[in-house]
């Protein structure tokens, strides 16, 4: 054994890490020994008499007496581990160590468990000992099926584990209350979850022997912003209670409920003995006392909840705010109470077996009359409710007696315990001591996290000095209610347990509460720094006990057991980090380095001597930082920064005499122990210790030895920024709060108290970054200890931010005179002497001002950028220069360093403002003063002056790092630094050294006094303006010379009068607004779009408030010279839409206007010219109010010249207009065929000579007076015509009269035409016309692209890219090659709407659908619709000569070549074959444009054709459908044809579907006769007439029609012709077949 002993003094030569040391005890010749294994040891768990060790890889060992392991080895020493080998081959991440059990969490989450089981603490049922490490499931079994619980962390008492879920839940199993489960059946064999911890996020679990500590996050602030109840929700006690006590009254918020737990309501309650729990709320508990050294007792409405259920049923579970029930229900109440015999009230058995096994018979103070009577008497003098106080009063007597009978006695015992009253008081004035403490909070901090508490003090005010106990404010989370089944025993017990004092306040802090109340500003940022989320940990934490409590150990002020986890709710403002659990005391340590410990003190293992120990308490460890604890049984050992960096140690709690193993834990007499922490003097040989660990009576600590000082300067960073953090808080306790107290009590004036509120928030968030990091850095040396995984490296960014959010707050506030508005207030505070500052500040100076200490104060955290500089560099020496790890590490002290030098700078520039304005003329002060702005330079030293100002003028030129500023007598005007531009002058011309300024609105010339001062402003304006613009605070080198030209700003302008008080935010170039950008002026209107000299130009967005509608106007178009023109849409507030042309800010060209209400669903429409805001010229109104479509010539907004109007009716007219009415010749026809042709007066009014026709045409002839449709009157002749007579002209008259097709829609036409850039149609430069073109398509994107709701899908972008470039075909001859790109060309651009043939297909298409859809889908109009599509391909193929001049005019032919046969095979195109012999291709419009242009006008024009031939058709489909009911062989012989052809037919390309039919039916009769067989037409027309009827072609005489109207003349007397001659054949064969 002593051959392997090691003095852990000597160095090691091969440089370790991870090495283990053990000891007991604390006496100097303590020699702590070392454990040498083969590999490093990552941590270390100790049981009361064995240990576990988990190695590097993943293995663990034990040690130490193990007696389940049955049949092998039953003791191991220390320093010769056993390895574990049921766990080899798994990847094993942690360990932890009960008193006589262990368990080992493996990589994947998984618990395996050994040793003692007798209580289930190793989850294994049915087995008393395991062993061996066996798998432990921990399983959900709210999930179907039950899926495994991947585990984080694992703890271990003597009778229960816990386990830390990844979904940061608690799962525990064993036995006892310390399980915190809902149940009474133990042991617990399966892994449960902790039902009352649900929701919250656990960071960490503890298992004392018999009980459990968890490290909770603190709820999101919303979370637990709730309105606080007057009254515990189960039991209906007041959760704060008064007492007027002599000269003062005490608030006190101390409502504590043993269980920690708040049930259901009464009817919502489990069975059994334990009712399910409900979600715990997050109001603190707190507890009552009345300080008269008689009582302790809670207030009188406690015992609603003491009776029975019916009685807890009376006063309603805390759903009223009043403390007290209404006179209903208090006589029911009491008349309950005089009712209920003893017998009822007994509690059940169940509940008295399972106090009495978990409660340690303790203090139970007694309760006399008169302390009732005052109690009762002082709530109801300060409630003013003194009957129902007293009855409850009564009851309260009343059932404290029947729990303990006999005044002043409990079970026999004078006194109630040993040692009577004086014991009792003494204990009291301990307790209250102990409250004082450790729960006085910050009012002013509470107030910031809005938890309001109401304070109710009527009438009271005037007997002196009051307590105002800011305990109660100092609360985040819960206490909890009693449970139903032990609410009995446990109310009374309850009672007479829960002591702790408020404390008293003095008349001026009462003073202070009832001033108003400024919006305080809390000193620790809620929620943390968002950006750092989960990159660091959370110091907003709280920490949770449940289990046993008889040894004070749960933190709660007594020492009752808690079934539940319960907040101790004086360490939620703490900041814990880490909780660790002995035998029966527990232990938190915070980010500050302080320790906090409560429990059993039997061998001064909490560190200090003060009592109680049942409320946590500072660790005597004045003056060092603790930064790791371990908790034995009877001992506690500190981890602690020492002077040099290397950690030290501290013991406290029980010596350990030398050759005695054990010692039981109640025979501590004679053995010695600790008064409070010393240090162990080995600890500087153990290296560098980065953690510690302590169980039953030993300690063990794991250090490394320092390699390349790696090690060393780990430690480092981590203490300095412990040190830091330790600073900072110093500063914010002591210096900061009483400055913002000072801020707010002092009249600092508005602006400064706003910028010291905003100051102290920047100090808080610094502060609490600082802390988060600290406690990161020490996690790091606790586990991993590498650098890669520093958060200063990862996201340097949060850090830098932080700084220098700080450095410019402190910075404002300085400029703005805020230090030197503190000082006055600050002398009263800390006095003549401020040694205080002066310590805090690390100033030596004697007798500097107050001011100027509190700004070396605030500005000293930038000090410490230098050392994160420093010590990072450090670590970087540890490496090869050449290293990636050297490079990150210099890369992150280069980001420090360069911050730490720029902070410095920004410093200098605020002391240099504050003297500048401590010398300006004070008025001009108060309005030029901003906290953000610097002074750069300023021309008081007549350095710069104006050109041509008068002799005596008074010019003075100040640059800020936001404006350059004009001061004069008693004027000033201030030229921001963004919209402001400098020229030199050349001196050659003038011999001036002269500067000129370009403001929106002002240019002006500065003179300099010499070229270099002329030098020194040039750059200095220069410098400011691209500093004001890139946001940039850094000045120096690596800038540019001079700021762009082009840049964006905001401005107001102030002189220009069409844009006075508007402002104008987007894209500027030398003074005018240029580019993207959008004004605001002050009556609401808005532009935003694209500027061009300062005026709108391009595509813009303008809205218009309306002055009689609550609506807005609205223009989307484009712009010139800031007028709309150009094509747009315009939203009017009376609901009307206009879209279409614009020129000079009025309606111009082709648009469409839709008007109507605002809720109509379909408007009346116009479509067609507009000349300066007024129709004009061609157009179609469509009058849905009258039902009637006028298509005709417009002059001034009025019908005027030719037109039609069809109505819904089946009227139509075309005709003369004249002053909006039908006036002059016109035809007018009605549904059946009458018709008139004549004069007209008015609308649908005949007035003159005219022939009347009717349908079967007999006609009038003669004078007409009368409207159409109510009476007539005529004077002339009738006539019956004779039979020979032809009436065929008068159906072709129609048309006539209309606008002649030509003539439509020229606007469209010529707007098009001005796009190509021609003046005339035809009038222009061909090659002009391609380059508008690119520049409008190039334009379209670039705008697509700046403004995503233009959606244009992926094809078009791909069109639109191949469509910019010119393309090469439209100069020289044209060849068939050519002719098809041409025509490919086409397709592209009419199908691009950005194109500007498009954009006219896009709109011939749209009038043409608004002229022939809805009312204009009357028969009558087919033949205009027809000429209107041929005047269209006319004109089309016009523009498309003028864009392709080498094209050949209409029926020009193109020559095929002869040379390439394949080329005369792709000219065989379906639609424009020919079987003359001519060579080559005939050019036609139908050939070139149909296929585009008539797919889009195909269903109106289809729909008329419908229209016309419907009879006919009908006729058709009657015979289609007879003949379709024969046979095939019938039929065919019907038809006296011998074919028999069997094939399906599809109806969808009507002739294009004959054709092929026809090609595959040739393909039949080839196969079956010989080669050379001819079709003739006798045998081709039966044939085809089987054909047609057996594809049931609807509407096929609309089809024959609209082929014929619209087939290419140069077809006609093809194949192509002779097939259609047949079809039409077959059409009007079986319209007239007869069959029997």
């Amino acid at each position: 054994m002593e051959s392997q002993r090691k003095s852990s003094g000597e160095e090691d030569s091969s440089g370790e890490r991870g090495s283990l040391h053990t000891w007991k005890g604390y006496s100097y010749s303590v020699t702590p020994e070392r454990v040498l294994l083969s590999r490093p040891v990552l941590q270390a768990a100790l049981g009361t008499r064995h240990g576990v060790l988990l190695v590097e890889g993943g293995q663990v060992y034990s040690f130490g007496e193990f007696p389940w392991k049955q049949s092998q080895v039953l003791e191991v020493g220390p320093l010769k581990p056993v390895l574990e080998s049921a766990l080899s081959g798994q990847r094993v991440v942690a360990v932890a160590a009960g008193s006589f059990h262990s368990g080992a969490l493996t990589e994947d989450g998984g618990v395996h468990m050994w040793g003692e089981n007798s209580f289930g603490q190793c989850g294994l049922s049915s087995l008393t000992v395991v062993p061996n490490p066996t798998p432990v499931a921990v399983m959900d079994p709210d999930t179907s099926p039950p899926h495994t619980i991947r585990v984080l962390e694992l703890a271990c008492g003597e009778q229960h584990s816990l386990a830390l879920s990844a979904q940061h839940e608690v799962w525990a199993w064993g036995s006892g209350c310390q399980l915190g489960l809902v149940t009474t059946i133990f042991p617990v064999w399966k892994p449960q979850k902790v039902e009352h911890l649900v929701g919250r996020h656990v960071l960490q679990v503890a298992c004392g022997a018999f009980h459990s500590l968890a490290l909770v996050r603190c709820l999101p602030p919303q979370e637990s912003r709730r309105p606080l109840p007057d009254k515990c929700g189960q039991c209906n006690q007041l959760l704060y209670t008064m007492t007027d006590k002599e000269d003062h009254v005490i608030i006190s918020d101390s409502h504590y409920c043993p269980l920690g737990v708040e049930l259901l309501a009464e009817g919502e309650a489990g069975l059994g003995p334990h009712p399910s729990i409900t979600e715990h709320t997050d109001y603190e508990r707190g507890r009552t006392v009345a300080q008269n050294g008689e009582v302790l007792t809670t207030t009188d409405a406690d015992i609603s909840a003491s009776g029975t259920d019916s009685d807890r049923g009376v006063g309603g579970a805390g759903s009223r705010n009043s403390p007290y029930p209404d006179d209903q229900a208090v006589k029911e109440y009491l008349k309950k109470l005089s009712d209920t015999s003893l017998a009822e009230e007994t509690p059940p058995a169940d509940s008295l077996d399972l106090l009495t096994s978990d409660l340690i018979p303790g203090v139970m103070p007694v309760t006399t009359s008169s302390a009732l009577n005052n109690l009762v008497s002082s709530c109801a003098s300060a409630v003013g409710e003194r009957v129902v106080s007293t009855y409850e009063a009564l009851s309260l007597k009343k059932m404290i007696n029947y729990y303990y009978p006999g005044i002043g006695g409990v079970a026999g015992v004078p006194g109630g315990f040993p040692g009577g009253p004086a014991e009792v008081r003494v204990r009291l004035e301990e307790s209250m001591q102990g409250k004082k403490s450790c729960s006085t909070g910050d009012i002013r901090e509470e107030e910031a996290e809005g938890l309001s508490r109401r304070l109710s003090l009527p009438g009271l005010l005037s007997q002196g000095r009051y307590d105002l106990s800011p305990a109660g404010l100092n609360a985040s989370s819960s206490g909890g209610c009693c449970e139903g089944c032990v609410s009995g025993l446990l109310q009374g017990l309850r009672n007479k347990h829960t002591g702790l004092s408020p404390s008293v306040v003095s008349p001026r802090l009462l003073r202070r509460a009832s001033r108003p109340r400024v919006r305080a500003v809390p000193l620790t940022p809620v929620g943390g720094l968002p950006e750092a989320g989960e990159l660091l940990p959370s110091l907003q934490t709280e920490v949770w006990s449940w289990g046993r409590g008889e040894e004070g150990q749960l933190g709660h002020g007594d020492n009752l057991p808690r079934l539940q986890p319960l907040c101790i709710k004086c360490l939620s403002s703490k900041e814990v980090v880490l909780v660790a659990a002995g035998a029966h005391h527990s232990l938190a340590l915070t980010a500050q380095s302080q320790v906090f410990s409560w429990g059993s003190n039997s061998s001064g293992q909490l560190g200090h001597m003060a009592s109680p120990t049942t409320i946590p308490r500072l660790a005597k460890v004045s003056g060092i930082r603790v930064w790791d604890v371990g908790a034995g049984a009877q001992h506690t050992l500190l981890l602690a920064d020492g002077d040099c960096y290397q950690p030290i140690l501290y013991y406290s709690g029980q010596q350990v005499r030398e050759g005695v193993q054990d010692t039981p834990q109640d025979q501590t007499e004679g053995y010695s122990y600790t008064q409070q922490p010393v240090l162990l003097p080995f600890c500087m040989n153990l290296g560098y210790v980065s953690g510690v660990f302590a169980g039953g009576q030993s300690c063990v600590a794991l250090a490394d030895r320092n390699v390349m000082g790696f090690i060393a300067s780990l430690h480092e960073l981590a203490a300095a920024e412990r040190k830091f953090y330790c600073k900072l808080s110093s500063v914010k306790n002591h210096i900061l709060r009483p400055l913002l107290d000072l801020g707010e009590n002092y009249s600092l004036g508005p602006a400064s108290t706003v910028l010291l509120r905003s100051l102290v928030r920047c100090y808080s968030r610094l502060c609490h970054l600082t802390g988060q990091h600290s406690a990161s850095l020490t996690a790091n040396l606790r586990r991993r200890r590498e650098f890669k995984s520093l958060v200063m490296l990862e996201h340097a960014s949060i850090f830098l931010d932080t700084y220098n959010e700080y450095c410019c707050s402190v910075g404002n506030f300085l400029v703005m005179g805020g230090f030197q508005a503190l000082a006055k207030p600050s002398l009263e505070f800390f006095g003549k002497c401020p040694e205080l500052l002066q310590r805090l500040a690390e100033s030596s100076e004697e007798n500097i001002p107050l001011s100027d200490l509190l700004v070396t104060l605030f500005y000293l955290p930038m000090r410490h950028l230098h050392e994160y500089g420093r010590l990072l560099l450090k670590l970087g020496t540890c490496f090869e220069v050449s290293s990636v790890d050297y490079q990150k590490l210099q890369d992150g002290c280069s980001k420090f360093e360069a911050l730490a030098l720029h902070l410095k700078r920004r410093r200098k520039e605020a002391e240099y403002t504050y003297h500048f304005w401590k010398s300006f003329p004070g008025k001009m002060t108060d309005s030029l003063r901003k906290p953000r702005r610097r002074l750069i330079c300023e021309s008081s030293n007549k350095a710069l002056t104006l050109q041509n100002s008068g002799r005596f003028s008074v010019n003075w030129f100040i640059l800020f790092n936001d404006a350059l500023v004009h001061a004069q007598f008693s004027t000033h005007h201030v030229f921001p630094l963004a919209t402001l531009w400098v020229e030199p002058i050349p001196e050659e011309n003038t011999g001036l050294h002269g500067l000129k300024l370009i403001s929106p609105e002002e240019t002006f010339t500065l003179l300099a006094c010499s070229s270099m001062e002329k030098a020194k402003w040039l750059r200095s304006i220069n410098q400011a303006v691209d500093q004001a613009m890139t946001g940039a605070g850094q000045s120096g080198a690596g800038q540019r010379v001079e700021p762009p030209i082009s840049r964006t700003a905001s401005y107001t302008f102030y002189k220009d009068s069409r844009l006075k008080e508007a402002t104008y935010e987007g894209r500027w170039l030398a003074g005018k607004p240029n580019g993207r950008g959008m004004v605001k002026w002050l009556d609401g209107r808005i532009y935003t779009g694209t500027f061009k000299n300062g005026l709108e130009d391009g595509f813009g967005d303008y809205v218009m408030p309306s002055k009689t509608l609550n609506l807005n106007d609205h223009y989307q178009g484009h712009w010139k010279e800031g007028k709309m023109h150009g094509i747009g849409t315009y939203k009017y507030a009376t609901g009307e839409l206009y879209e279409g042309s614009f020129q000079d800010n009025m309606r111009h060209g082709h648009g469409m206007l839709r008007s109507g209400t605002l809720n109509s669903s379909s408007p009346s429409v116009f479509i067609g010219q507009w000349v300066h805001d007024k129709k004009t010229g061609y157009g179609v109104f469509d009058d849905i109010t009258r039902g009637e479509k006028y298509m005709g010539m417009w002059q001034d907004d009025q019908r005027q010249g030719t037109g039609v109007i069809v109505t819904q009716f089946g009227l139509y007219y075309e005709g003369a207009f004249n002053n909006n009415k039908m006036q002059g010749t016109g035809v007018l026809l009605s549904e059946d065929n009458t018709t008139y042709e004549g004069e007209f007066s008015e609308d649908w009014t005949l007035n003159g000579k005219g022939v009347l026709t009717m349908p079967n045409g007999d006609y009038f002839e003669g004078s007409f007076t009368g409207e159409w449709g109510s009476g007539l009157k005529v004077t002339g002749s009738f006539f019956k015509p004779n039979l020979y007579d032809s009436d065929g002209d008068k159906g072709r008259a129609l048309g006539r009269l209309a606008v002649p097709p030509e003539e439509k829609w020229r606007v469209v036409f010529e707007e098009c035409w001005m796009r190509l850039g021609c003046e005339a149609p035809g009038q222009g430069e061909n090659q002009r016309a391609w380059e508008n073109i690119a520049v409008a398509l190039t334009t379209s994107r670039r705008q697509h692209r700046d403004s995503p709701e233009m959606n244009l899908s992926r094809t078009q972008n791909r069109m639109l890219e191949s469509l910019e470039f010119i393309p090469q075909q439209h100069v020289g001859p044209v060849t068939m090659e050519k002719y098809d790109s041409i025509r490919r060309y086409l397709i592209k651009a009419c199908d691009m709407p950005l194109h500007p043939l498009g954009r006219l297909m896009e709109t011939l298409v749209a009038v043409y659908r608004m002229t022939y859809v809805g009312v204009g889908a009357n028969r009558r109009l087919l033949l205009q619709a027809v000429n209107e599509i041929m005047s269209y391909l006319a004109r089309i193929f016009q523009l498309v000569r003028f864009l392709f001049p080498d094209l050949p005019e209409e029926g020009g032919a193109i020559p095929e070549p002869s040379s390439d046969p394949q080329d005369k095979k792709d000219s065989n195109c379906a639609d424009t074959q020919l079987e003359s012999p001519k060579p080559g291709r005939v050019v036609s419009s139908s050939a070139l444009l149909l296929p585009v242009l008539l797919p889009r006008l195909y269903p109106p024009l289809f729909t008329l054709y419908a229209l016309e031939k419907e009879k006919e058709d009908d006729v058709y489909w009657e015979c289609v459908l007879r003949l379709n009911k024969q046979p095939d062989v019938a039929l065919l012989a019907f038809l006296g044809t011998v074919f028999f052809v069997s094939t399906t037919f599809t109806p969808s390309d009507k002739l294009q579907v004959i054709q092929l039919t026809f090609e595959e039916i040739t393909k039949e009769v080839m196969s079956s006769l010989e080669d050379n067989f001819l079709w003739s037409m006798d045998d081709l027309f039966p044939v085809f007439l089987y054909v047609v009827l057996r594809a049931r072609i609807r509407n096929l005489g609309s089809e024959v029609s609209l082929i014929e109207d619209l087939m290419d003349p140069c077809v006609q007397h093809g194949e192509h012709g002779i097939m259609f001659t047949t079809l039409k054949a077959c059409y009007y064969q079986i319209q007239h077949e007869k069959t029997t």
